[in-house]
């Protein structure tokens, strides 16, 4: 699906699907009848639903990766660069949108090292022009489903652009730089995207 559409690409089926199952019972049996099937169709139209966000201009942002609650951030340990970083955490909104956006602008890269514990999902390291390091983690959602990631790596990715989706929302991990600082605090409710949650410090 293209970049700018309004449903996340594993909806297409499922809101199509649903949209002419109303439409073949309000013809057959009428609107009354249909108005369940039409209820069905909006709910997964809202779960599935992506709208654009606007990207901001700000020099050396990190824009937040998914639409929820900044839960914590502290100083870690990072598991995938091994390294000292700023860890943020986001827990999605079980209510909201489920699509995840990339944080920077940069390459793709697999993380050196890879978690032993089968619990760690794995990690995408995404480095910017400048140099700066990011790793950007999508656990499991809330139904224990694994997360989908549309991008790959050697690949270039856009700020803000669409990334993934987890089904149901999970919790993201963000680990930046030491250098970083923070635009957010715990319990800040921040947009995928289009809310700035750090700038990178050169």
């Amino acid at each position: 699906m293209s970049r700018s559409s309004l449903i996340a690409r594993e909806g297409l089926l499922p809101v199509v699907v649903s949209v002419l199952a109303a439409l073949l019972v309000m013809q057959a049996a009428g609107v009354l009848v249909s108005l369940v099937f039409w209820l069905v169709a909006l709910v997964v139209l809202l779960i599935f639903r992506d709208p654009p966000r606007e990207i901001p201009s700000v020099p050396m942002a990190v824009v937040s990766p998914a639409d929820g609650r900044v839960m914590s951030i502290s100083m870690s340990d990072d598991p995938y660069l091994l390294r000292e970083s700023i860890h943020i955490v986001i827990q999605m909104n079980p209510y909201g949108v489920f699509s995840t956006r990339s944080p920077v602008e940069g390459k793709v890269l697999e993380p050196p090292n890879i978690p032993v514990d089968k619990d760690m999902p794995h990690g995408v390291w995404l480095q910017t022009d400048e140099g700066d390091d990011i790793v950007l983690v999508m656990n499991r959602g809330r139904l224990h489903n694994a997360p989908r990631c549309y991008v790959q790596f050697g690949e270039r990715i856009g700020q803000g652009q669409r990334c993934g989706f987890i089904h149901m929302g999970a919790q993201i991990d963000l680990y930046l730089p030491t250098n970083s600082r923070a635009a957010v605090s715990a319990g800040d409710f921040v947009k995928s995207g289009a809310d700035v949650i750090a700038t990178l410090i050169h």
